[in-house]
């Protein structure tokens, strides 16, 4: 089983990188769209990305200060670095070494910038959402840019695992860059919703935690089997056979 989980606009720039470190599989490219975004100014930036001036100003600064090298004394441990909602619920800190390695493994996060990182790859600070129209050549958006490589590392991921499953937790922005009809294998989406206002809903900033202790629930767990995801009940949430279909799996809580 293959665990895919979005990356974090927060990063936490403060945390010690893990010893053993990677390198991310598509450096060149992120170098490719590193130049692309160095002709666009701040205030450009921010048109572009639809955010604040400060945030525009920011991340000017970060690509041109981004470099090819990544190093451990440059660079920061992907995990570690993300600092977001569903990075709370993986709490990536709690896993000793050796689950790390489990977790290396088994593991990846959508990336705009490096297309699919393993979870110890090393990255230098940056924001770029994958659903940003960014123009690279004759290509009109990252979707574009990325086309069947992200799907193509997935598959070859998938060789050395028992189940070829690939279990998104992921954001419908992030997961649109794989092309789902060339995984070779099983896809599980699992939902989970809160009981707000007389019924059952997804509340994202309680969705995007819970993906993230799923995560953490399957890569402790070492779970290979769709059937185990099912046991998955942390923070109340529990499984419900009735609202679930045969690759949505929806958890229900309150």
């Amino acid at each position: 089983m293959l665990v895919v989980l979005s990356p974090a606009k927060k990063l936490n720039l403060k945390i010690k990188n893990f010893p053993k470190s990677s390198i991310p599989q598509f450096i060149e490219d992120a170098e490719t769209l590193i130049t692309t975004l160095r002709k666009y100014n701040p205030k450009k930036l921010a048109q572009l990305m639809k955010i604040s001036p400060s945030l525009a100003e920011l991340n000017y600064e970060r690509y041109l200060n981004w470099k090819v090298e990544h190093s451990i004394t440059n660079s920061k441990t992907a995990v570690y670095t993300f600092d977001g909602e569903a990075y709370t619920g993986l709490n990536a800190a709690s896993f000793s070494n050796n689950e790390l390695a489990y977790v290396q493994d088994h593991l990846r996060i959508l990336s705009g910038l490096y297309g699919i990182l393993k979870p110890l790859d090393l990255i230098h600070a940056y924001r770029l959402e994958m659903g940003t129209r960014l123009k690279v050549g004759v290509q009109k958006n990252l979707y574009e840019f990325w086309g069947d490589k992200i799907v193509n590392e997935v598959n070859k991921s998938f060789k050395n695992h028992k189940e070829k499953v690939l279990l998104n937790l992921a954001s419908a922005e992030y997961f649109k860059v794989i092309d789902t009809k060339k995984i070779k294998g099983e896809i599980v989406t699992p939902i989970f919703k809160d009981f707000n206002n007389g019924r059952y809903k997804v509340v994202m900033v309680y969705a995007k935690k819970a993906r993230g202790m799923m995560a953490a629930y399957i890569l402790k767990n070492k779970i290979e089997l769709i059937e185990d995801l099912k046991g998955f009940n942390e923070s109340g949430y529990c499984y419900n056979a009735a609202a679930s279909k045969k690759n949505e799996l929806v958890f229900l809580r309150g």
